[in-house]
């Protein structure tokens, strides 16, 4: 089944791969002409979008589209293919890095940030990267773009090169490196060599090839090898890269970084391990609830950031725990929830983090101390902080809620209930560690005593946030189809 454009699946595959990457070195290629060069990034943008979009029906109608480019071994290969989770998380992606590019053109130059280009390439090899993991036929094809996604990262992190950013860059380069080659990839090649595969299968490759014993250990090291679902401990490397500029924010907690390794959780827990053989292992409720202390603590900790950014961040760890924890509730109400949960905290945060770019840009204000009036001047962008706010305390009519609701449902339908009362403090928290701002912008008189007019970020900056928190409403209307879509993850 072929997409609007006529362009069958398998070669749509290869083109959303490599579109990014002919658009790098385009990008490369223009930086003395910074209109070119930027018209370039969201042209680039747009037509992965187009291409993702063309793999959608087939995968809708239940088929898997698929590539393989290399053979290394038997059972060892570079290979794609789509299927229900991957063409969410790859939607997600690529949709919203279009808006992203949009909104760094406005950001970038009303900062004033220096080596844009580098900035924008580097931007492009991180999407071709987060295509690569969605699309990922086995694990050995997703542990490679998914650590060329933490190397193309890099530079965007320690982007300002001030001390700041060093330290933070390394902070971010070395926990993700360390944790990844340190226990994921010492996962991976025990996988290879009890089962002879590392494919995504349904109903996972471990039952009778792997004891439920070096099961157990294989689930500790996949989980904390994951490190960019930022569990604690190791989950200081994603408030570290909060010196980066803002659209790298939004790129770290809402379009690549995190959500690769929230996706990389569920894939695994899905298609290596498989739920019924997940169920019987003792380090499953180890790892739950390890989640559910990160969630709540995470939380905490952002209840005492007085830099927006920071509190965006832990509110990003806290959100993350919500899919690992969905996953090890190995439920399919929960796994569904986890997927769903993906796209709205997507759409959710990536508003959040644009809101505080704008802030930054039109006031120059960083701190939630200092904002109070600040609704009067930049309305527009408060109001869609509010809703992006909402979206992730999951009140509705946001799409927040329906994720959330279906991690509960697989509470109830594991038998985890003391789970539920975790979601539903968690909530409570969110409430009060992202209201507070929007009460200080919208019902507090400006502390600098300013009287004028609005005056709100570039065009570029703003409208992008308003279509994202636009987004954030339609989705509770799209929660339907996604939760069908996701659901095919079961049908095999």
């Amino acid at each position: 089944m072929t997409g609007f454009l006529g362009i069958q699946p398998d070669l749509a595959i290869q083109l959303a791969l490599a579109v990014p990457a002919i658009g790098t070195v385009l990008i490369l290629l223009t930086g003395r002409w910074p209109n070119l060069r930027d018209t370039l990034m969201v042209a680039t943008a747009a037509t992965m979008f187009l291409m993702v979009l063309q793999v959608l029906p087939a995968v809708m109608a239940g088929a898997r589209p698929g590539v393989t480019l290399f053979e290394f071994f038997p059972g060892l290969t570079i290979a794609f293919e789509v299927e229900p989770l991957g063409m969410v998380f790859a939607l997600v992606g690529s949709g919203l890095w279009v808006l992203t590019s949009l909104y760094s053109i406005g950001y970038m130059r009303g900062a004033g940030e220096e080596n844009q280009t580098r900035f924008n390439a580097c931007f492009a090899v991180a999407l071709f990267s987060a295509a690569g993991i969605a699309f990922a036929q086995n694990m050995f094809t997703l542990f490679i773009f998914y650590e060329l996604l933490t190397l193309s990262t890099y530079p965007l992190v320690a982007h300002k090169g001030n001390e700041a950013a060093k330290l933070g860059a390394r902070t971010y380069l070395g926990l993700l490196l360390g944790t990844s080659i340190g226990f994921q990839l010492v996962a991976i090649i025990a996988t290879w060599w009890m089962t002879g595969t590392l494919d995504f299968t349904d109903g996972g490759i471990m039952e009778g090839h792997v004891g439920y014993g070096v099961g157990a250990i294989l689930l500790v090291l996949y989980m904390y090898g994951i490190g960019k679902a930022a569990l604690m401990p190791f989950h200081r490397w994603l408030p570290s890269a909060m010196v980066a500029p803002t659209p790298v924010s939004a790129l770290l907690h809402a379009v690549a970084v995190v959500k690769a390794g929230v996706f990389t959780v569920l894939k695994v827990s899905t298609y290596l391990f498989g739920l019924d053989y997940l169920g019987n292992l003792v380090t499953t409720d180890l790892i739950m609830y390890v989640a559910a202390f990160t969630l709540l603590a995470a939380s905490i900790v952002a209840l005492q950031k007085d830099n927006l950014k920071a509190r965006l961040a832990y509110s990003t760890v806290s959100q993350l725990s919500y899919i690992v924890l969905g996953a090890m509730l190995v439920s399919q109400y929960a796994t569904i929830g986890g997927g769903m949960h993906i796209v709205m905290h997507a759409f959710g945060k990536i508003t959040l983090f644009f809101c505080a770019g704008a802030i930054y840009v039109a006031s120059k204000k960083t701190k939630i101390s200092e904002m109070d009036g600040i609704g009067r001047r930049m309305p527009f962008t408060m109001a869609a902080f509010f809703i992006g706010a909402m979206t992730v305390i999951g009140a509705p009519p946001m799409g927040g809620l329906w994720s959330k609701w279906h991690l509960v449902l697989g509470a109830v339908d594991s038998g985890h209930l003391l789970m539920i009362g975790v979601f539903m403090l968690s909530t409570l928290l969110n409430i009060a560690y992202l209201l507070p701002p929007v009460i200080r912008a919208f019902l507090l008189p400006p502390r600098d005593g300013y009287q004028g007019g609005i005056k709100e970020a570039p065009l570029f900056s703003v409208v992008p946030l308003c279509l994202t928190a636009l987004g954030c409403l339609v989705m509770f209307f799209m929660a339907g189809p996604l939760r069908e879509l996701l659901g095919g993850m079961f049908i095999g």
